[in-house]
């Protein structure tokens, strides 16, 4: 078996994360720096954009000047790249792409490259309202205008496979492309991690310390090939640049140890990996969710912050579960949530909340590994304030099995109930605005309409001879 090649160590391995202007220029002159990705984040949380030649773009980048154009499809595409037929009315033009070079990030995984973010702008030079980096801004500066600021903590589970060897396939066919986890079953906080597995995960965390996006922790998980990865608290778009980053990496170091990584939220009928979303709120540099009095007990805000997100998150599931394969996750004692409660330390509610003293903080449940970051944190900001604004108050906290709470409203069962809840919510229109409600609710029809239009392998093995 022929593994791809590691690539060797370059000299861009002595910058290290985001780079100043003096360390770019100074990296691109020495040529340590040779490309410069510029890209923007698509709708389903991946990079699209172009690489350039350092030299020829270094100045235009820290001056100020550089002007990039992409189609405006970039963000208006399934997970395929292809755009819904109703995108199609104005003609796809492009969208400017605006660089920051503030953004400039060395990235391992590629060598001699440097990755620049460009947001999307409208025709008149302003941000891109149904971005999911504007839809982010726009939930943070209505928290501050409260006096808030949100900080996160992602985490996120993923599965990892061996790839099937091309001459296998080429001589058993499909049966060679059976998928086969890299751990067994049961492997939860397991300390003996295979070397392979361990070697993987190794390169995986030193590649993402290199570009500035320290791992918390890593570790086994319960079902086969599931491994989960953590990243230390702080500032929310911070830590959903470096979830897109996160993915990315992990797609490349284990293609290069021939394996594969998928972050579908149900890659099999037993498997579900979730994206935990850690959130708290802090005013004057300070935590406000725990009670000044009773440091094990929420605020009066954070109460109305729990109010806020079990009453918002039911009109807004396609911001967190955005595919069809995302609702496959949601099953009795699958440790991802079937309906809309909240507990201390209650692994079974959509909303846990845990920690102690100042550390107490909401752990949202829901996301799938499936999810876009940009957007999830978006829904759970603005469901957060709107409780807040309207001073709700939760309902009891549930102290024993969730799934068997029936006074709680349950997790939508499919897509299309939940993009029936987002079309038809003016809560949804209150907190995001009608355009971008309208743009993400066209998205979820999108993929629906894939789903309809095809027909899988499972259909025709249970089908073909019986029905």
């Amino acid at each position: 078996m022929v593994t791809a090649p590691m690539p060797q160590p370059s000299k861009t391995s002595r910058r290290r994360g985001r780079l100043t202007p003096s360390q770019f220029r100074e990296a691109v002159q020495a040529g340590e720096v040779r490309r410069v990705r510029i890209a923007t984040i698509d709708l389903q949380g991946r990079l699209r954009g172009k690489t350039f030649p350092a030299a020829g773009v270094v100045e235009q980048l820290l001056d100020g000047t550089m002007h990039m154009e992409g189609c405006g499809y970039l963000l208006a595409t399934d997970l395929g790249m292809v755009a819904a037929d109703t995108w199609w009315r104005d003609g796809y033009p492009d969208v400017s792409l605006a660089p920051d070079a503030r953004t400039a990030r060395v990235l391992p995984w590629v060598p001699h490259t440097v990755l620049v973010l460009a947001d999307p702008l409208d025709v008149v030079g302003q941000r891109l309202p149904i971005a999911p980096g504007t839809v982010l801004r726009e939930q943070l500066t209505a928290l501050a205008r409260l006096g808030l600021e949100l900080r996160v903590g992602l985490e996120s589970e993923f599965v990892v496979y061996h790839a099937p060897d091309e001459d296998q396939v080429q001589q058993q066919g499909a049966r060679a492309r059976a998928r086969r986890p890299v751990t067994g079953p049961g492997r939860d906080y397991a300390l003996d991690v295979p070397e392979k597995v361990a070697q993987f995960l190794a390169r995986l965390t030193s590649a993402l310390a290199g570009a500035g996006l320290p791992v918390e922790a890593a570790k086994l998980e319960g079902a086969p090939g599931q491994l989960e990865v953590t990243f230390p608290y702080g500032d929310a778009t911070a830590a959903c640049e470096q979830h897109v980053l996160f993915k990315e990496a992990t797609r490349s170091y284990a293609a290069r140890r021939h394996m594969a990584a998928t972050f579908m939220a149900a890659p099999d009928d037993s498997t579900g990996s979730g994206l935990h979303l850690h959130l708290s709120l802090w005013r004057e540099n300070r935590p406000v969710l725990a009670h000044p009095d009773r440091p094990e007990d929420l605020s009066p805000l954070g109460e109305h912050a729990v109010a806020g997100l079990l009453g918002a998150l039911p009109d807004l599931m396609p911001l967190l579960a955005p595919y069809v394969n995302s609702y496959k996750r949601y099953r009795d004692h699958s440790f991802a949530p079937t309906r809309f409660a909240w507990g201390r330390d209650n692994r079974s509610c959509a909303v846990r909340v845990v920690g102690h003293g100042p550390g107490l903080h909401l752990e949202v449940r829901l996301p799938g590994a499936d999810a876009q970051p940009y957007l999830l944190v978006s829904a759970a900001a603005a469901a957060a304030r709107w409780g807040i604004e309207q001073h709700l108050a939760p309902p009891a906290p549930v102290t024993g099995d969730a799934y068997r709470h029936t006074t709680a409203p349950l997790v939508p069962l499919s897509l299309g109930e939940a993009v029936d809840a987002f079309e038809a919510s003016t809560l949804a229109v209150e907190l995001f605005g009608e355009q971008v409600v309208a743009h993400y609710a066209l998205a979820a029809d999108a993929e629906l309409r894939f789903h309809e239009r095809h027909v899988s392998d499972l259909e025709v093995a249970r089908g073909f001879d019986q029905a």
